[in-house]
């Protein structure tokens, strides 16, 4: 035996036999939990399934009851038929959506992270009255009118600021940015401090590089709000080349052609395309941050 061989640590290896027989009960558990995922797997993706089998299946087909989880007569007529209808509108919406969401989603990030930050400093005073301030407005607003109100008043009627301000501020998602700003280690702090970083400094290049989980569990939220939202848009955006997606299925689902003022009916199959093309990115983009999602939200609920 060499020396090298002497000198090796011994690591001892498991033994098959020695681990811990898992109970009946806990067998029983997971039997019946698997069972009731599966359940809920299966009802949450089945509406989708059915939509996208729908918005593949001919018009004729589903006027003959032709539906299900398998497209009838399969067709891309539908899909060619909402993108390129009335001059490509539906482009012109999803530009519009994407625009929306990239710049309210960033403008969500820098002033929730900029208002979440010195709230997890509890030594500060104003905190005693900021803090419940803020709170208070999750439960309580000004009301639809006062902010309708507002809006006009500030010019923003019928502009990219009237739909993104009224969401640009979430105090939910601000108080969970506060949690995970409150659970880093203080200690990188006073180190970057002690470095020379001013505070703004210690903010920028040691918390904000720390807290990409919650970053991009932000992210995803204040994107979807956007991407979804019609409401704003119904309120504050009479000039329909500046509608976002959302409010065109809207339209769409009310029966009312989003180019015409009258209101018509519209098939079941250009419902389901415009369903799937406009829930399509938020699906692609989230495989992508989950395990930012996953791990910011855990973080973000442990420490108050």
């Amino acid at each position: 035996m060499s020396v090298n061989e002497e000198n090796k640590p011994h690591i001892p290896v498991a033994n098959p036999k020695n681990r811990i027989k898992e109970s009946t009960g806990y067998k029983v558990f997971t039997v019946f939990n698997t069972i009731i995922m599966i359940f809920v797997a299966v009802v949450t993706l089945y509406p989708f399934l059915y939509l996208v089998s729908q918005s593949f299946t001919s018009e004729q087909a589903i006027i003959a009851g032709h539906t299900g989880l398998i497209p009838k007569d399969f067709s891309i007529d539908t899909y060619v038929y909402v993108i390129t209808r009335n001059d490509h509108e539906f482009l012109r919406y999803y530009l519009n959506t994407i625009l929306y969401t990239v710049v309210g989603t960033v403008g969500s990030l820098i002033f929730s992270s900029i208002l979440a930050y010195p709230m997890s400093k509890t030594h500060l005073r104003i905190n005693k009255f900021l803090s419940p301030f803020i709170i208070f407005t999750m439960y309580f607003g000004g009301g639809l009118i006062a902010n309708y109100i507002l809006i006009v008043n500030l010019g923003l009627k019928n502009t990219m600021g009237g739909f993104i301000l009224p969401m640009l501020i979430s105090t939910y998602y601000v108080i969970l940015m506060r949690s995970f700003f409150m659970s880093l280690p203080k200690e990188l702090e006073e180190a970057g401090e002690m470095d020379g970083l001013n505070k703004f400094g210690v903010f920028l290049k040691i918390s904000i590089p720390l807290s990409k989980p919650i970053m991009a569990t932000m992210t995803l939220f204040y994107a979807v709000m956007y991407w979804n939202n019609w409401f704003n848009a119904m309120l504050y955006l009479q000039d329909k080349n500046k509608w976002p997606v959302a409010y065109f299925l809207q339209t769409i689902i009310r029966g009312a052609s989003a180019s015409e003022a009258d209101a018509q009916q519209v098939s079941a199959n250009i419902k389901s395309c415009a369903m799937v093309l406009t829930v399509l990115p938020i699906i692609c983009v989230y495989p992508f941050i989950q395990k930012y999602y996953v791990q910011g939200m855990m973080l973000g609920g442990v420490k108050e």
